[in-house]
């Protein structure tokens, strides 16, 4: 059984991680999501369990020193990780798995994981990421300018993955990462890690 693939989708907070990855498993629904574990609050229709697992600190802490999480950062005063084990089953099992995550954290994963998929979700513009972050009304301005602070250092980290996916309308974001998942199933990297075993084995047989 072929083993599944690692896709890893991050941005700056307020470009629209979580409705393109909601879109996108409406579209793919045999991509599994991997939900993040997280201290910050839950907001007005986040389920625990299914959006996060919203846990407390010191439960957060528990989980790095028993060596729980895939990786871990902390992020504009809150905690947020990746549980391993589900990652790991997943991909065992060959079901491709996509891990929506915070900069920091998908960086950390792309030191362990030499074979995922890494795409970086951008604004249209700076100022369409501020407007959208102004639209939530749940931050306070000193919040929002830190967001925006911490949204320019990210994507200046751009070259750091596979591919770039400008969020301008949910439906067309969502093609273009169905159209790199598809690409990635049929690079001939994957296909020759199952057939040289195969030929090898084929070989040795006629030379015996």
């Amino acid at each position: 059984m072929s083993r599944g693939i690692l896709f890893v989708l991050s941005g700056p907070s307020g470009v629209g991680k979580g409705t393109v990855c909601a879109a996108l498993r409406r579209k793919l629904p045999q991509l599994i999501y991997s939900v993040s574990a997280t201290t910050r609050s839950p907001r007005e229709g986040e389920q625990d369990g299914v959006n996060y697992f919203f846990r407390s600190r010191e439960q957060f802490h528990h989980m790095i020193e028993t060596d729980a999480l895939l990786e871990h950062a902390e992020y504009v005063g809150n905690y947020y990780g990746t549980p391993r084990d589900f990652v790991e089953k997943t991909l065992s099992e060959g079901k491709d798995i996509i891990l929506e995550i915070e900069v920091q954290g998908a960086l950390k994963v792309r030191e362990k994981f030499s074979g995922g998929v890494f795409i970086f979700l951008m604004p249209p513009s700076l100022n369409e990421l501020k407007q959208r972050i102004v639209g939530r009304g749940t931050e306070s301005q000193a919040t929002i300018d830190n967001r925006l602070s911490v949204a320019v250092e990210e994507m200046n980290l751009l070259h750091h993955y596979d591919y770039a996916v400008v969020n301008d309308e949910i439906d067309q974001a969502c093609d273009r990462i169905s159209s790199i998942i598809t690409a990635e199933h049929c690079k001939r990297e994957r296909f020759l890690g199952e057939l040289f075993p195969q030929l090898e084995a084929v070989n040795a047989a006629d030379n015996v």
